[in-house]
């Protein structure tokens, strides 16, 4: 009897690891899809809330007192970055 080359064991440890990851993996697969399908099973389904009524264009425009302020502010903030 000869003993295996350390090529062949070295092979046969990849072939024999490969094979325990693919096993475990398609396992793992298997279980998340089955849990997958279980809680959308158990879990109700959400009521869609009724999509909040579109705002229509402004027909009014800036206060222009508030405008007037606005400016001042930029006004005031930029002379202060200088």
């Amino acid at each position: 009897m000869t003993e295996p080359s350390l090529v062949a064991q070295g092979l046969e440890l990849m072939a024999f690891g490969m094979g325990t990851v693919f096993a475990f993996l398609t396992i793992l697969v298997f279980i998340t899809s089955f849990m997958s399908k279980l809680v959308t099973k158990l879990t109700p389904e959400e009521v869609a809330a009724p999509a909040p009524a579109a705002a229509g264009p402004q027909t009014q425009g800036v206060d222009p007192q508030l405008l007037k302020v606005l400016s001042a502010a930029v006004k005031e903030h930029r002379a202060r970055q200088k």
